[in-house]
């Protein structure tokens, strides 16, 4: 699973998801990619399931790339515990994903492929997303890319 190495603070708080994504939100490697359309916190095992589906459909040719990593780390109290005693334990990690943010992107391989590939990863995602080619993208977002 992605995790960070180390980390600054231990725990942190929540945080809020408004508003688009400003970074993150061009094709920079790949041909296609995925893109979502809603906010959401996905896990580490959210990706590696999505990254698995991507490897195997294309048979592990063309190139992928993982534009998420988690570094936000999610507590949680044990269960039948009462109010009060502070805050839980790190359990897990999450990337924050707002709309607008290519998460993974493929290359080197048939856009049909691709995008099939890219559906099945879509499917292991909490989130809505679309699937854009790069020159897709900069017409959506309007310009070139910075």
């Amino acid at each position: 699973m992605l995790m960070p190495k180390r980390v600054k603070r231990r725990k942190v708080f929540r945080g809020r998801m408004k508003g688009a994504a400003h970074r993150g939100n061009m094709i920079s490697y790949g041909d296609i990619g995925l893109v979502a359309t809603d906010p959401c916190w996905v896990t580490s095992q959210q990706i590696e399931a999505a990254r698995i589906a991507l490897t195997r459909h294309t048979k592990r040719g063309g190139q992928v790339w993982i534009k998420i990593f988690p570094d936000k780390p999610v507590t949680k109290k044990p269960a039948e515990t009462r109010m009060g005693s502070g805050k839980g334990s790190p359990e897990f990690w999450v990337a924050v994903v707002k709309p607008g943010r290519v998460m993974f992107e493929i290359g080197g391989i048939d856009e049909a492929v691709a995008r099939q590939a890219l559906r099945l990863a879509a499917s292991k995602l909490p989130l809505r997303t679309k699937i854009y080619t790069r020159e897709q993208l900069i017409e959506k977002n309007g310009g070139e890319k910075q």
